[in-house]
């Protein structure tokens, strides 16, 4: 939740260095667990930040924004197919003896 009390789904178990991401795209963790779009870059060369999910979702026509964004998009659309297309289990061609 932002601190205008709207939601934004941000991208899950992504938390990169800030200064990677342009500002306006910087959504900072605020002690009380929301969020803030930062609007400058921060000093700080560790601050972490998160991503809209709008960004990393491989459904959405974006262009390319950033290198390792191209990336996490391709991963992402690989882990939709891989969830779309589940295994089946094959048994083995040759059981072993149980004597």
């Amino acid at each position: 939740m932002t601190l205008q009390q709207d939601w934004v789904l941000l991208e899950p178990d992504m938390a990169p260095l800030a200064y990677t991401v342009p500002a306006e795209h910087q959504w900072i963790v605020l002690s009380d667990g929301r969020v803030t779009v930062c609007g400058v870059c921060p000093p700080d060369p560790f601050q972490r930040c998160r991503i809209e999910h709008r960004l990393a979702c491989s459904a959405q026509l974006l262009t390319d924004l950033w290198p390792w964004l191209t990336s996490l998009r391709a991963e992402n659309a690989r882990r939709v197919e891989r969830q779309a297309t589940p295994e089946t289990l094959q048994p083995p061609e040759d059981w072993p003896d149980a004597g």
